[in-house]
């Protein structure tokens, strides 16, 4: 990449979260591995972030945004959501339609048109927004499935620049994907893109499947570590990149003092009880309650771990003014109160249930007192919590129970213990397993996973999706260099 050449990323939220407090616009930055990976090439080519606010039109964001802006070397460009749009853009077409099918759970989709035509159109106001902020021989990176047309939107205007994107959630088979009505336009638009990046090889090759059900005059050909997917004029470079944590952050703050002392104090507040933890967002597709039905059948298949075992079950609250996510609260809620009044006994309570979000620290010391991390996702892009537990597991015991379905299975099968999360009796024969592994056991499965971590972690996947796609490349970490060829139906120069 020329020196000139900035990384302008593109995706649904800015990594910053507006509130009021007082009646003052507050803003905090957003953490992640994403934002972790990103900044650093945003500012080391002063680059630029584009997403929606959160928010509907509020004067006082792109004056803030703009002060920020200058003392990052970053610019963050806010796109506003009408009330409308966003009913129908995110919570209809993305979180009613696309988030749903692309899990396999086409029954929760609601395949409303309207839906379709605002998702169209609000991309079309993201393209405006790259329109405004790009320059000659920039490289576009768009991220998941809001943004699915966006290249589609850009190429319509003779856009011929480098347009890269990274699909972070799963790609469902042929026989699911079909059923979108608007399968041939999401997948043409996706070859709209230079290049296009998934979580494993079985999303790679469901997006390679589809292309061939769906469109025609197909070609598919492979040029090193990635495929390159042709239908008539349009053609991309496709591959497959997991996606990881910034191992060595986890494990530097799992070994703070004030970190050590909190986990310290949450098991003596067990009282010497086997934990086992689910950590997730407040979500159909993560099974919690499938996983509270196989904890039910685990104590009662084994009795003698009664008064001995606690499970911690913290649900992050997520989309809850959308009715199955309500729904889906209050059958967990029912669950966890049916288990606790069922086996519950005085001084010892079954499962401890935490609806609320915690900090950093707080959600390390809980990985940190975990025996057991019970991931049992039905479908996951990659599910990095997974990760995240043995990152924070310096003392290399705990053991992990991963869904097969998770996209982190790929990478962590060697170490985890591997379950069908429709199976409750298998899941409750791998908990039964996990709590009565022997210490070596633990350590060397740990090892293993926490090894693969730290040498796959997200900076890594960064560098790894920019050369191999030839997207562009970055190397080391900030400082992007000289870039490589794009294969594409557009001209590689960007003009």
């Amino acid at each position: 990449m020329n020196i000139g050449t900035r990384l302008i990323v593109v995706s649904n939220r800015l990594p910053i979260t507006f509130g009021e407090q007082s009646g003052r616009l507050s803003m905090e930055p957003s953490c992640g591995g994403l934002v972790t990976a990103l900044q650093p090439l945003l500012r080391g080519t002063s680059g630029a972030w584009i997403g929606w606010t959160g928010t509907e039109q509020d004067s006082r964001i792109p004056s803030a945004l703009k002060k920020l802006s200058s003392e990052s070397n970053c610019a963050y460009v806010p796109i506003f959501l009408t009330a409308g749009e966003k009913a129908c853009f995110y919570h209809g077409c993305s979180n009613e339609i696309i988030w749903p099918l692309f899990h396999d759970l086409q029954s929760h989709c609601n395949f409303d048109p309207d839906y379709w035509d605002v998702y169209c159109q609000v991309n079309e106001k993201f393209a405006d927004a790259v329109e405004e902020n790009v320059h000659r021989g920039d490289i576009v990176w768009v991220h998941d499935y809001h943004l699915m047309m966006l290249a589609d939107a850009l190429r319509a205007r003779d856009f011929r620049g480098k347009l890269a994107y990274f699909h972070h959630i799963p790609f469902p088979p042929p026989d699911i994907f079909e059923k979108l009505p608007w399968r041939c336009e999401i997948l043409r638009g996706l070859l709209q893109y230079s290049a296009v990046g998934f979580q494993t090889l079985r999303d790679r090759l469901n997006f390679i499947a589809s292309v061939r059900r769906c469109l025609k005059n197909v070609r598919v050909r492979k040029a090193g570590e990635r495929m390159l997917v042709q239908a008539d004029d349009l053609c991309a470079a496709v591959g497959a990149f997991p996606i990881s944590i910034d191992f060595e952050e986890f494990e530097r703050q799992a070994r703070d003092p004030a970190v050590t002392d909190e986990s310290a104090a949450l098991q003596k507040s067990l009282a010497g009880c086997q934990v086992i933890l689910g950590v997730d967002r407040l979500d159909y597709t993560k099974g919690i309650p499938e996983r509270l039905l196989a904890f039910r059948k685990l104590l009662e298949r084994q009795p003698d771990l009664r008064g001995r075992i606690t499970m911690i079950q913290v649900v992050v609250p997520s989309r809850e003014d959308i009715p199955k996510y309500r729904d889906l609260k209050l059958l967990i809620e029912r669950l966890v109160s049916q288990i606790n009044g069922e086996f519950g006994m005085p001084g010892w309570m079954p499962i401890y249930y935490l609806h609320r979000t915690l900090s950093r620290p707080q959600l390390i010391a809980y990985y940190q007192s975990a025996d057991v991390a019970l991931v049992t996702s039905l479908k996951d892009g990659m599910n990095l919590v997974a990760k995240e537990f043995c990152a924070c597991r310096t003392d290399g015991g705990g053991t992990l129970v991963l869904s097969e379905f998770c996209g982190a299975a790929n990478e962590l099968k060697s170490g985890a213990l591997m379950v069908n999360p429709y199976d409750a009796e298998g899941v409750a024969a791998a908990v039964n397993r996990a709590l009565r592994m022997s210490s070596r056991e633990q350590r060397i499965r740990m090892e293993k996973m926490r090894r693969h971590i730290r040498r796959h972690d997200v900076f890594r996947w960064c560098r790894d999706f920019c050369s191999q796609l030839g997207a562009f490349r970055i190397e080391p970490i900030p400082v992007p260099v000289e870039e490589g060829p794009v294969v594409q139906s557009y001209a590689a120069s960007g003009d």
